[in-house]
């Protein structure tokens, strides 16, 4: 937990996804929002860890994908949505070692890993309304 919040490396929200007020425009907006992080952290992980590029690059594709679809689904509802311009990302986290980037690339992709696993649950949810 120590080494997680000294590289700066946080979870992606999905609160509006699993609150009892549950509604599907919110919930829709906070996963596009979230794989919107992800997208930037997965090319931070992909070039501190350049051994596992094609995989993070497969990864980023698959997030851009979904949330593409996301965004389809949420024109075919008829739910408000917003495009946001692309961001240029910051400075690479100034990471000390290769043990912390190998750190920081397992912590941002388990991130990842629970975001995707609580936004599927949501998304099936949503299918069964």
């Amino acid at each position: 937990m120590l080494v997680r919040q000294d590289l700066g490396i946080t979870q992606a929200p999905l609160e509006q996804c699993h609150s009892r007020t549950f509604q599907a425009e919110a919930c829709f907006s906070q996963i596009r929002d979230g794989l919107r992080v992800y997208h930037g952290s997965l090319a931070t992980v992909r070039e501190l860890l350049p051994g596992h590029t094609g995989l993070v690059e497969t990864l980023q594709l698959d997030a851009a994908n979904l949330s593409s679809n996301i965004q389809q689904q949420m024109e075919d509802l008829g739910l408000a949505t917003v495009t946001y311009p692309t961001e240029s990302r910051g400075p690479l986290p100034a990471l000390s070692s290769h043990f912390h980037h190998q750190v920081g690339g397992f912590f941002v992709l388990a991130n990842f890993q629970r975001f995707l696993e609580t936004a599927y649950r949501a998304l099936r949810h949503l299918a069964r309304l």
